[in-house]
């Protein structure tokens, strides 16, 4: 099927969920006419809907109807409350789920006999610089794999992990960005405190870090390598790595995933 004829529709239209339809809209992978979301919360769906140029449906059972890919976008705790009274109405679509922590083993419990896959996505994804793991296990037609492909490709990095592993992949990519802005913020901090403008420092910094990680995964390099490459010997560069390795910033970064990790 032509990526133009696709319609999306998301069932939850939260933060992660407008950020995955941002992404294809501004992405220029499907239209905004072809997004279509309900959300319990009216006005707010309404005023995000049309923000977007989305279309607003008005019952879950109207945007399934209405789609071809439907985005299970709701908390976790609530997809079986939402989801299993349309389990009927979803044969022949594609379920995809962003909801964390509701892999496989649980979607087919609840969705029996349904063709879905479990995702977790980050925010940037909404900026089409995203991260999307897919968990292996699936139950997806070879053909509908390769149509989710083709609809997030454009948009996020897609890395593929086994079940056991979709926590600790979905820690690292989408939680991490708060991490990350903590470390942007304290960079920008310190230029301010030198005397750059706040919103010099803020693009100088996020641009630096936008840059590193386009060049790991570009050119293939390890962090050591391109730490290494920076630090000249007995340079400034070694000393800052120095310092942070006296505060404890390996560990600090390691210990935030373990929380979350639990």
């Amino acid at each position: 099927m032509p990526l133009q004829d696709v319609t999306i529709g998301f069932i939850g239209f939260g933060n992660m969920g407008q950020g995955v339809a941002r992404g294809l809209v501004n992405g220029g992978v499907v239209g905004a006419g072809n997004i279509v979301a309900f959300d319990i919360d009216r006005d707010r769906l309404m005023r995000d809907a049309t923000q977007l140029g989305a279309r607003a449906a008005a019952s879950a059972q109207e945007a399934v109807a209405e789609s071809e890919v439907v985005v299970i976008a709701v908390k976790p705790n609530l997809v079986a409350d939402v989801m299993a009274p349309l389990a009927d109405e979803l044969g022949g679509r594609i379920v995809l789920s962003i909801a964390w922590g509701v892999w496989n083993e649980q979607l087919e419990a609840i969705l029996p006999g349904t063709c879905h896959l479990s995702v977790v996505p980050n925010l940037p994804i909404g900026v089409g610089k995203g991260v999307l793991v897919v968990e292996d296990t699936h139950t997806l037609e070879y053909e509908q794999m390769a149509l989710i492909r083709s609809l997030l490709e454009p948009i996020a990095l897609l890395e593929t992990v086994d079940t056991a592993h979709m926590s600790a992949a979905g820690i690292v990519s989408s939680c991490a960005p708060a991490f990350t802005a903590v470390y942007i913020e304290a960079l920008a901090d310190a230029g301010v405190k030198y005397g750059l403008r706040r919103d010099t420092a803020y693009r100088l910094a996020a641009k630096m870090v936008e840059g590193t990680g386009a060049q790991i995964i570009e050119q293939g390099m390890t962090p050591a390598a391109l730490k290494d490459g920076v630090c000249s010997p007995g340079g400034a560069t070694i000393k800052g790595v120095v310092a942070l390795e006296h505060e404890g910033f390996r560990g600090a970064a390691i210990s935030a995933i373990e929380a979350v990790q639990g």
